[in-house]
């Protein structure tokens, strides 16, 4: 026969309590249950504080409300303001998510969860890990401090950061404070760093944008940028590049006020830089192929270059190499020039052959009587020490390039 301890909407079931009244306090060690309103607790052992409206509850606990289940070896729980708080190891069940943590509490009035150490949640495919988490389940609203660790295995995309916040209402997310988003494609990474990153997701928590503010820095093992800011679409595959960006793809350096990059399944289709275009190829330190214009198209085809329209006040400075016996180049002169447009033809990813368009003014030099003058286009830096070498430096802060800088 069960024994039942009724408290205002508190009532506990056990199969023996003991009731101190000096303490009021009821204990039980052979299991009990309780009903409060809309929860249940379950535990091994416990006592219950009728002054404090207080359970403490310990072995094999649960506690369910209407949407969760929360499952731990250690509880207290205040069955006047509904929370839970917890220091063993906690997990809390939804429809939507599951929570860890190790240390905490829950507000199961108002679905609130919040935790202090270790703490993860797994959503679907997602999986967040940090120090300390805020999680409203109504809301879908999450705030997340201390060593920020996001992993989406649908999308294979890895965000790190020291805060962030999600909003699974508008599919947003965003984390700042050394924030790092890696991208994998075809077993390629391709790592983002920026001060604050922003991430959008469809209804089915597909991957579809991701926007970087300040300070932006990308390193891929064949490509490397910088910039104020970038906007990537995966319904559009565009990449958009503000404020001055510089991109580098083996010895050439690209900069523009604005980039747009195209993407296909091949990888790169088409790039559009936009206003004050300078495109730069090293030769070596004393000499630089150069080109220069107001707007470029570089086409490519299956990944590869194939052409580039550059339009509008098209300017170049071009080394003319020869091939030797011996498969060595030996340099033969220099053409220095102007159009009002030029196309590059690529090969091997090397330019093959320059047409110049409408009234082109070009002369040929030998090397050494080549006027100093003329060995740099206007605006020519090359920003060799801007570019990052590996995945660890785009975190170099004095590196970073800056919109006010250029």
């Amino acid at each position: 026969k069960k024994v039942k301890l009724k408290d205002g909407a508190t009532t506990l079931t056990t199969d023996r309590l003991t009731y101190d009244r000096n303490q009021n306090t009821a204990f039980y060690e052979n299991g009990g249950h309780a009903t409060n309103r809309a929860d249940t607790l379950d535990s091994r052992i416990g006592r219950y504080n009728t002054d404090l409206n207080t359970f403490f509850i310990y072995g094999e606990v649960q506690l369910k409300d209407s949407t969760s289940l929360l499952v731990t070896d250690t509880l207290v729980f205040n069955t006047e303001t509904n929370l839970a708080t917890f220091t063993s190891p906690t997990h809390i069940y939804s429809d939507s998510a599951t929570l860890y943590s190790e240390a905490g509490n829950y507000d199961s009035g108002i679905d609130y969860a919040r935790s202090y150490k270790n703490s993860h949640v797994k959503s679907g495919e997602k999986t967040l890990m940090c120090d300390t988490l805020f999680y409203n389940k109504r809301s879908q609203f999450g705030q997340a401090w201390g060593h920020v660790f996001i992993f989406d295995s649908i999308n294979d995309i890895t965000c790190r950061g020291r805060y962030g916040e999600t909003d699974q209402s508008n599919k947003t997310s965003f984390v700042t404070d050394s924030a790092l988003v890696v991208f994998v494609d075809k077993g390629d990474s391709l790592y983002l760093h920026a001060d604050t990153i922003f991430t959008t997701n469809n209804s089915d928590q597909k991957f579809e944008t991701v926007r970087a503010n300040y300070h932006v820095k990308i390193f891929r093992h064949d490509a490397q940028a910088l910039c104020d800011s970038v906007f990537y679409s995966q319904p559009d595959s565009v990449v958009r590049l503000y404020y001055s960006p510089v991109l580098w793809y083996n010895d050439y350096q690209c900069s523009s006020d604005t980039m747009e990059i195209f993407l296909d399944t091949a990888g790169v289709r088409q790039a559009n830089l936009n206003n004050n275009v300078m495109a730069i190829e090293k030769m070596d330190e004393d000499k630089h192929n150069q080109v220069k214009g107001r707007n470029t198209i570089v086409y490519f085809t299956e990944g590869e270059p194939n052409y580039a329209d550059v339009l509008g006040s098209a300017q170049m400075v071009y080394y003319l190499t020869e091939q030797q016996p011996d498969s060595t180049q030996a340099l033969v002169g220099v053409n220095v020039g102007q159009g009002s447009s030029m196309r590059i033809y690529f090969k091997d990813r090397q330019p093959e052959k320059v047409s110049t368009y409408g009234k082109p003014d070009m002369t040929a030099y030998p090397y050494d009587k080549l006027p100093s003058d003329k060995r740099h286009l206007p605006g020519f830096e090359w920003k060799e020490n801007q570019r990052p070498k590996s995945p660890k430096d785009i975190f170099i802060e004095e590196n970073i390039g800056r919109k006010t800088d250029r």
